[in-house]
């Protein structure tokens, strides 16, 4: 991915001042053996967390377009980049983040493009993509179906790469088609399928339940 023009444009010493430059990261790039985020609290993230799932996605994305939907400084559009995808858009309502995105993609040299759009703004991209990516954003939002919803409705054509976060039982067990109202016992099983309402924050991260998202003009811009 890297090329040897970026290489001898973006030497370390300048990299290292343009990182200081933009704040702090949260996504861990490796740029010319500079990384973006060599602190991180939970470590090498988001690759730790990449390795764990990379299998679902295939490894020759030739032809194929991609959008990456929360994308923060990029990583998961570089890694489909790299994979091959014809086109890469990432889209983050975070403008610091899109400053991060497009200074990575520019001393990496990936031909990825990035807008400052939000989620519930997708309809204004007017295109559908065979791969879309939706990591570490469904759990921050206030009406986190609805977010599917536009996305299916919208934007994805046949492959959603969804994550989400589990927390208690992972066992599963058979849910009827319907309880009768008087029913308590089954919800208070541990595997029983449920969501949670995190009131303050959780790992670190504001979201959009406990802070206030500025809002972007209706629609998707550079």
């Amino acid at each position: 991915m890297p090329s040897s023009v970026s290489e001898r444009k973006w030497t370390q010493p300048k990299i290292r001042e343009r990182l200081t430059n933009l704040g702090t990261w949260f996504h861990n790039i490796d740029l010319h053996r500079v990384a973006t985020a060599p602190d991180h609290f939970v470590g090498d993230y988001p690759r730790l967390k990449w390795k764990n799932f990379q299998a679902a996605t295939p490894t020759d994305l030739t032809g194929p377009t991609m959008l990456d939907i929360g994308c923060n400084a990029g990583f998961y559009s570089f890694e489909m980049k790299a994979r091959g995808a014809s086109r890469v858009l990432g889209i983050d309502w975070d403008p610091r983040y899109l400053q991060q995105a497009r200074f990575a993609a520019e001393v990496l040299g990936a031909d990825v493009e990035f807008l400052q759009c939000s989620v519930w703004d997708i309809a204004n991209l007017g295109e559908r993509f065979d791969l879309v990516i939706f990591m570490g954003v469904f759990y921050h939002l206030r009406h986190p179906l609805l977010a599917l919803d536009l996305i299916h409705e919208h934007v994805a054509k046949d492959m959603l790469l969804l994550q989400s976060m589990q927390r208690g039982s992972r066992e599963l067990i058979d849910v009827q088609q319907d309880y009768s109202l008087g029913e308590q016992a089954v919800f208070n099983l541990p595997e029983y399928p449920r969501m949670h309402l995190v009131e303050h924050q959780y790992g670190r991260r504001p979201d959009e339940l406990v802070a206030a998202q500025p809002r972007l003009r209706r629609g998707c811009g550079a």
